[in-house]
């Protein structure tokens, strides 16, 4: 006859008094690793955040300077015109 079988139950509590005590001497460093993988995603979507931020800078500036390129090719064509129009008013005092 095979020895009867030992009952799970005092196991299982055992496991979970185990596991409590896990729990209780360890807290603090579960709290800590918690923590820490917050703040890195944290960090990370800053980063992205960031990251767009910079690439929307970026385009801005991108089209300031062609406004800007834009501004002084209409000033210096403006100053082109001018320069003409005083050597023809000259061209016409030598005469």
């Amino acid at each position: 006859m095979l020895p009867a079988r030992p009952s799970t139950a005092p196991r299982r509590q055992n496991k979970m008094e185990n596991r409590m005590e896990f729990i209780a001497y360890y807290w603090a460093i579960i709290a800590a690793a918690i923590a820490l993988v917050v703040w890195l995603v944290r960090l990370e979507a800053r980063g992205i955040t960031n990251a767009s931020d910079i690439k929307r800078l970026w385009t801005q500036r991108k089209e300031d300077l062609q406004s800007a390129k834009d501004s002084r090719d209409r000033t210096d064509k403006r100053l082109d015109e001018i320069g003409q129009d005083i050597k023809t008013l000259l061209r016409g005092l030598d005469k």
